[in-house]
């Protein structure tokens, strides 16, 4: 018979080799708030495996649970269930102490509002210099580190300008800099976008782009911005706080030398065999409650209810 103690040390061992080999692992996350005495289960057992170096852009409507996950990948939040690791570190389980050095040291978090990135009465150097500072790093060392930054994302001309000398694509490029300042495996930038027009915007996500190719640091982007998440190679749809669909671009070149854009949607089937289809498939073909399945030889065919009301065969 099958102890108790059997069944958490074989739940345990699971979470531990989901994932191996990735940088941010979570599994089947959850994460429950009471608001207003009312149970509100923000995640609902997400599962995300991100590789180190990958960029990954996040979308879902509002409510879907994004930005709970970015708390919690940031160190700001804590799982209710499931497991969540970065670069080996245990989110669940961290002491404040350890969570305080992870997030100094392990991931950069980029707000969509430019003024809780900056302070206001420190210039870009300086705001760069700062995290280094917080982390005990030499002067010269700051002040090297926070010009190599700002020079290769384009803002050598801005090192003495406070946030209000600067527009708003270079104060979001600035905030860049001070996420990449201590070196983090991992940068989080929730919406850094959406107060921009569409030039600056591509300007920001070019940074972002850098960033991930230059320094290798892996990146996650939560967007509703078409022209971002048309470009990155994978992008995670979350829908009712589960990972619904992932759709992957890659190119091909044609024998005359054209390069074409490739973009495959793929939903993402969970250990336990649920998967969530997309709206904009199952709405046109009246999917609903019911559908009829069929199994092929390579394949799973998928068909809406075609039974008559009433009928129950």
């Amino acid at each position: 018979m099958t102890s108790i103690a059997d069944l958490g040390a074989e739940s345990a061992r699971h979470h531990r080799d989901f994932g191996a080999g990735s940088l941010i692992v979570c599994d089947r996350l959850v994460r429950i708030y009471i608001a207003a005495g009312i149970e509100v289960q923000a995640l609902q057992g997400l599962d995300l495996l991100v590789a180190a170096g990958e960029l990954v852009a996040l979308v879902g409507a509002s409510g879907s649970g994004k930005s709970t996950l970015m708390n919690i990948l940031a160190g700001l939040d804590t799982p209710t269930a499931g497991a969540v690791r970065v670069a080996g570190h245990d989110l669940a389980a961290m002491t404040a102490r350890e969570r305080l050095a992870y997030r100094r040291g392990v991931v950069g978090f980029i707000w969509q509002q430019t003024s809780r990135n900056l302070l206001p009465y420190l210039t870009a150097q300086q705001n760069v210099e700062l995290p280094m500072r917080l982390a005990g790093a030499r002067a010269r060392t700051r002040r090297a580190r926070a010009a190599e930054l700002l020079e290769t994302l384009g803002l050598g001309s801005c090192l003495q300008r406070r946030p209000d000398q600067m527009s708003g694509g270079e104060q979001q490029r600035t905030a860049i800099a001070v996420a990449l300042a201590n070196q983090p495996e991992m940068l989080l930038a929730d919406e850094p976008t959406g107060e921009l027009d569409t030039a600056t915007a591509a300007e920001v996500f070019a940074a972002l782009q850098q960033a991930n190719a230059e320094f290798g640091v892996t990146v996650l982007v939560v967007t509703h911005d078409p022209a971002v998440s048309s470009v990155v190679r994978r992008v995670v749809a979350i829908r009712d706080g589960r990972t619904s669909t992932e759709t992957l671009r890659h190119a091909t070149t044609a024998d005359n030398g054209e390069v074409a854009q490739h973009a495959v949607e793929y939903a993402v089937l969970d250990r336990a065999g649920r998967l969530q289809l997309p709206r904009e498939m199952t709405e046109p073909l009246g999917m609903r409650d019911l559908v009829r399945l069929q199994a092929e030889p390579d394949h799973i065919g998928v068909w809406p209810d075609r039974r008559e009301p009433g009928q129950t065969h």
